[in-house]
């Protein structure tokens, strides 16, 4: 009796970890499900839709590096042309790509704060391009900039 009591045990305890294990590969495959990025909007002649159209620089030190970039994605279907990037002070330096970005391609503009100037910063960079419907696009950087930590005074 014992036997057959151990063995309906055993049975019942081998049916509920396997169930158990074969539940926890159904989830574990469902976790892993990738959704595809939303399709771009499809524009006739050269496009421009970049990942973000601020950055922010969040609290940095003084003298950090001060370079980020701009992702952007052609979605039209004849070559993007930037033909110019200008900084709205001296503090705020673009870099333009020089060759076209085709259609479907990715490309960067790189711009570069001056992380010496101390406190809140709030700046736009312009690109020029042959995008339709919007030849001028502004960007904006923003951020802090902290001052050096003050020297810890010495005791006479």
């Amino acid at each position: 009796m014992k036997k057959i009591f151990l063995l309906a045990l055993l049975t019942v305890l081998g049916t509920t970890i396997s169930n158990a294990q074969e539940t926890s590969k159904k989830s574990k495959k469902a976790k892993t499900t990738t959704t595809a990025a939303p399709a771009l909007p499809k524009v006739d002649g050269a496009g421009m839709v970049f990942e973000n159209e601020t950055i922010d620089y969040g609290t940095v030190a003084h003298n950090a590096d001060g370079n980020r970039q701009f992702v952007f994605t052609n979605n039209g279907n004849k070559p993007l042309i930037i033909t110019n990037t200008q900084g709205s002070c001296g503090c705020t330096v673009p870099t333009t790509p020089k060759e076209p970005i085709a259609p479907g391609a990715k490309g960067v503009i790189g711009v570069k704060y001056a992380t010496d100037r101390v406190g809140p910063f709030t700046k736009t960079v312009t690109v020029t391009s042959n995008a339709a419907g919007q030849p001028s696009k502004t960007l904006t950087i923003k951020g802090n900039v902290l001052p050096d930590a003050a020297p810890a005074a010495t005791k006479s």
